[in-house]
């Protein structure tokens, strides 16, 4: 026995390298496309994904992992580690939280500790990866717990849809549903707000949400923890990177995961960044090109 497990789901857009080397289990979202199901990043690449959401018109539809699924791999994990801290995304978003919790109680409640970060995508992977570094350092799971409330507090996450239509269609459009119709004329820059989509700011046209979303992130105070993401938006995504690569201690890239694509829908962009001081990653430039 030794250490600690990190868990998470695969809503968590940090690079799969990364979470591989650092040994965080993923444990995958269910989506279906078509009539047919897959598991999350791993029957499915971003890639593959858009191109069957373009081809069946967009009809697509997620699901969490059931407890059981979360059982079984907290059972294999604690046979080899004293702990298990899995993190995942908002509870407002979804029911893989509860689902984890559910699977925690029934295995071993007093060695698995389950948190909903009221992130997703880019600010979770942050969290996880801030986490993973913290453990490796030998920190307790309590510890990491309230180094990540301070490192959460500290998160600005901008993002850009081409619509409000898969947000409104898959149900986690929160607080922007006051937005939906007006999309031809305004251009919302959102955010994740108490655990939910919620819009920002309103600008006209796609260009000056762009500029206005950048202009936010550079915001944060310098050097930053910054990740960018996109749906098949890597043109844009790279804009973003120019912008910010010069006030970054670490910069992510890449494509958001297929299940966060699915509801935020081609054409997405965003950010999440901190201030660097309150948790430096230590990663620079990583996740390779900016791919689609």
């Amino acid at each position: 026995m030794s250490g600690v497990a990190l868990v998470t789901d695969s809503t968590c857009d940090a690079p799969p390298e990364l979470l591989a080397e650092r040994r965080v289990t993923v444990v995958p979202l269910i989506l279906t496309v078509a009539g047919r199901s897959y598991r999350d990043g791993v029957d499915i690449t971003p890639m593959d994904f858009y191109e069957l959401q373009a081809a069946s018109g967009g009809a697509t539809s997620t699901s969490q992992p059931s407890a059981g699924e979360f059982a079984e791999v907290y059972r294999r994990l604690l046979q080899d580690h004293d702990r298990v801290l899995s993190l995942h995304l908002s509870s407002r978003l979804s029911g893989t939280y509860a689902s984890a919790v559910q699977a925690a109680e029934l295995v071993a409640p007093d060695r698995i500790r389950v948190v909903d970060t009221g992130m997703v995508s880019m600010p979770l992977a942050q969290l996880v990866l801030a986490a993973s570094a913290m453990l490796a350092g030998g920190a307790s799971v309590e510890e990491v717990e309230r180094r990540l409330q301070v490192i959460r507090s500290g998160i600005r996450v901008f993002f850009l849809v081409a619509t409000l239509e898969y947000l409104r269609r898959g149900g986690r459009i929160g607080r922007a549903q006051a937005l939906v119709g007006s999309m031809l004329q305004i251009k919302p820059v959102l955010t994740i707000e108490e655990g939910e989509v919620a819009p920002l700011e309103r600008v006209r046209t796609h260009e000056k949400a762009l500029a206005r979303l950048i202009e936010l992130a550079r915001q944060t105070p310098a050097p930053m923890c910054a990740l960018v993401g996109h749906a098949q938006a890597p043109a844009v995504a790279a804009r973003i990177v120019a912008a910010l690569e010069p006030l970054c201690e670490t910069l992510l890239v890449g494509p958001v995961a297929p299940v966060v694509g699915a509801h935020a829908g081609p054409g997405t962009v965003g950010v999440s960044c901190y201030a660097a001081e309150l948790f430096p990653l230590g990663l620079g430039r990583a996740g390779g090109p900016v791919a689609s």
